[in-house]
């Protein structure tokens, strides 16, 4: 786990009209419109056209202006320094996933691994030589989307590699970080050439995912705030034409609600997207405070006590977190700081989400892990475990893996910020679809787990404050 320094980055406005890249509806436009203009994208199966020209060369159809976003960079980022280093080639790190830990992730896998799914992450890439992934990832479908000319690996951010580490990282290979769905078909569609991204191109991958048969497709990306008016009325089209589509053809989409602390239900005549589109689930996050903070020895593989001795519990709302009733369907672990503690001594950083990463030796990439915290951590747990949920109930449309989520999440009695509520894995997974029996629920974050401190489960005990007890 390289600790290499800090970052902190609050973003501002993330997005601003392209110069020559225009959405064009082709619904009521005949081929002779689009002549001059170079196409990028021609996606017939939802009537859009992503092209390249000028505005006089399209004036006559209906269309937006493409958008340039910033990829959403997590708030927090702790690489660390050389003296906090763990060899991942010795040392399994699943005692520092507070998340996977919280959402019970081995006791999980003893049903499923994801086995039977495939998921597409539209991201900045995912490293293919990493050795959590290389298992998992699927090098013929995954594709770049950008006209960079290179291939699905990443250009330089590890975004998309630490997102598809929290979905499929290896459990089984004695080394690195556990995933939520390991045995699932990972589709790397990278949609961020540097640091920048359009959204014709995630239009495109949306598009795409659905046409290879993704069972959920993850969007750690978005852009606000955006002015919801006649200027952007064909961009917010095209986005729920190919959400609707993915849904008609078997595919979940599940985006990031966003990191800018904002009230997505009263900010105004703006819009998120692609979290606030129709057929687009919306993950908020949430994260502790103070896990492992007071380990004497954080080698110790007796970590079972940490999450009962939290100053903050792993579902407390996170301090970026975008919130709002109706923007957000549920929450999940993304990661938290307290922002007093940030560049002291104290273990803050562990609060954060580990996963796979890459950096930079004498020139190389080299396969590393590291701590973000983001709604763009959140929304990889939830798009994973409806890849569980796709894998034990392989039949189920997206609406019911969507809805089963949210019937199964922890309510918390605050839709604010949780929606629905807070994200169960073992719940969606145990419980089956159309199963009243267990109902809604609000239970503790104490459980016993029964690891081995190695990721490796010696049995299932899920009890709840109801009496409902599930002992595999």
């Amino acid at each position: 786990m390289a600790l290499a320094g800090l970052t902190m980055t609050m973003p501002t406005v993330s997005a601003s009209p392209s110069e020559d890249r225009y959405i064009v509806d082709i619904r009521s436009t005949s081929d002779s419109d689009l002549a001059g203009l170079d196409i990028v994208h021609r996606l017939d199966q939802i009537d859009i056209a992503v092209v390249k020209g000028t505005d006089e060369k399209v004036s006559g159809t209906r269309y937006s202006k493409d958008v340039d976003m910033a990829v959403t960079f997590p708030e927090v980022e702790h690489h660390g320094h050389h003296h906090d280093r763990h060899h991942w080639m010795q040392d399994p790190l699943y005692k520092y996933q507070w998340d996977k830990q919280a959402q019970r992730i081995p006791q999980v896998h003893r049903k499923t691994r994801g086995e039977g799914t495939r998921v597409s992450v539209i991201d900045s890439g995912a490293y293919e030589d990493h050795p959590d992934l290389k298992h998992a990832l699927n090098t013929d479908l995954s594709k770049n989307f950008t006209d960079d000319g290179g291939d699905f690996n990443p250009v330089e951010s590890d975004h998309g590699t630490h997102c598809s580490g929290i979905i499929a990282a290896d459990d089984r290979n004695g080394k690195g970080v556990t995933g939520t769905a390991p045995e699932t078909d990972l589709v790397a569609l990278r949609v961020f050439s540097g640091p920048n991204a359009t959204f014709g191109d995630v239009i495109a991958a949306m598009v795409y995912s659905a046409d290879i048969g993704s069972d959920v497709a993850n969007m750690s990306l978005g852009a606000y705030p955006l002015p919801d008016d006649s200027d952007t009325a064909v961009l917010k089209d095209s986005v729920e034409r190919a959400s609707s589509y993915a849904n008609e053809k078997g595919t979940l989409m599940v985006a990031a609600a966003g990191n800018d602390a904002s009230n997505l239900d009263a900010d105004g005549d703006v819009i998120s997207l692609p979290n606030e589109a129709d057929n687009v689930m919306s993950i908020s996050a949430t994260g502790p405070i103070g896990y492992r903070w007071d380990d004497e020895n954080p080698e110790d593989e007796n970590y079972h006590a940490a999450l009962r001795h939290l100053r903050k519990p792993t579902y407390e709302p996170a301090f970026y977190t975008n919130y709002g009733a109706d923007a957000v369907d549920i929450s999940a672990p993304g990661g938290n700081a307290d922002q007093s503690q940030i560049g002291t001594d104290s273990k803050w950083y562990y609060d954060l989400v580990l996963s796979t990463i890459f950096t930079e030796e004498d020139g190389e990439r080299v396969p590393d892990y590291g701590r973000m915290a983001g709604t763009s951590m959140a929304s990889p747990q939830v798009t994973a475990v409806a890849a569980l949920v796709k894998s034990v109930n392989p039949d189920a449309t997206p609406g019911e893996v969507r809805q089963h989520l949210e019937d199964t999440a922890r309510d918390l009695d605050n839709p604010t910020y949780h929606g629905e509520g807070n994200l169960d894995t073992a719940r969606a997974v145990w419980k089956e679809i159309g199963d009243d029996r267990w109902g809604h629920h609000g239970h503790d974050d104490d459980h016993d787990d029964h690891d081995d401190g190695h990721g490796h489960s010696r049995g299932y005990d899920h009890d709840d404050d109801h009496g409902h007890g599930h002992d595999d």
